[in-house]
């Protein structure tokens, strides 16, 4: 049976301890029995889009694989541990994006997912620093089980999370930069529902701590294929949350509520435009 571990960290305006944070996190973790953890976004760096459209961030990019992910993949190997990470990717020349390298116990890099839905909003001026992934929507098949990622926006796209489901997710990591308390009974409620109607794991690990105008508080949580919240991490302080997941319980809640039995694809495609002309098909 894997174990998770989230890993809910504060993050400081030193990005090497920052990364040597991390890295100690892998090894408590594996220590710990630890199969797989999943770091929040941006989880390395200083949340800099709530600075808008300030380009010297740019310099924090990375490529995929680069420097940090070669660490994470040193780690990785070392502790026998897989890993959902979030970093800045520089892809090329004006091309970057908010990226998940995942990297399997024996510490290869397996893909990395880009954040598809990207937000702009007050703290949050993500459109400057980011392009949108192109809807890849990768399910990599790691030593915890299959993985599937949606970085923070893109957990409030039903789509996606359906299209990970059918592509066989088993876990969905969904790494989180969230400052809401007022919203946060809403996120939780949205994550059991998606793991409900999926019936797979969601693993959501957000960050922690005062950063300039920001306060993130924490309150990372497992949701299983129930739907049920099934542990949470500290309210507004680092935690290293460890979380059995029973892969079986998936088949389990496909026998009692056949959802993906039950659906009717050649029912929702095509998909009407807002003037009625079709446009494309629904994923089956």
């Amino acid at each position: 049976m894997p174990k998770v571990a989230l890993a809910q960290l504060a993050v400081s305006a030193d990005r090497e301890a920052n990364r040597t944070a991390a890295l100690k996190a892998v090894e408590q973790a594996a220590r710990a029995g630890a199969t797989l953890i999943v770091f929040p976004e941006m989880g390395f760096d200083p949340f800099f889009p709530q600075h808008r459209a300030d380009p010297r961030y740019f310099d924090w990019a990375e490529p995929i694989p680069g420097p940090t992910v070669e660490r994470l993949q040193a780690a990785a190997r070392a502790d026998r541990i897989a890993i959902v990470a979030n970093l800045f990717e520089r892809a090329g020349p004006g091309e970057y994006y908010d990226a998940s390298p995942v990297i399997d116990a024996d510490g290869r890099l397996l893909g990395r997912s880009r954040m598809a839905h990207i937000a702009e909003a007050p703290y949050f001026n993500e459109k400057f620093y980011y392009r949108p992934g192109d809807g890849e929507f990768a399910v990599y098949d790691s030593q915890a089980g299959k993985l599937g990622v949606a970085i923070c926006y893109d957990r409030h796209y039903p789509e996606q999370l359906r299209i990970l489901a059918l592509r066989g997710c088993e876990i969905l990591a969904v790494p989180l930069a969230a400052i809401s308390r007022e919203q946060w009974s809403m996120f939780e409620m949205e994550m059991q529902v998606a793991s409900f109607q999926n019936q797979y794991w969601s693993v959501v690990v957000n960050r922690v701590g005062r950063e300039d105008r920001m306060e993130f508080i924490g309150r990372s949580f497992v949701t299983d294929p129930f739907g049920r919240v099934v542990a949470r991490a500290a309210d507004g302080a680092p935690d290293l949350l460890i979380v059995d997941i029973d892969i079986a319980m998936i088949d389990a809640a496909r026998r009692v509520i056949p959802h993906f039995r039950d659906r009717r694809p050649e029912l929702y495609a095509p998909i009407a435009t807002p003037d009625g002309s079709p446009k494309g098909k629904a994923n089956s």
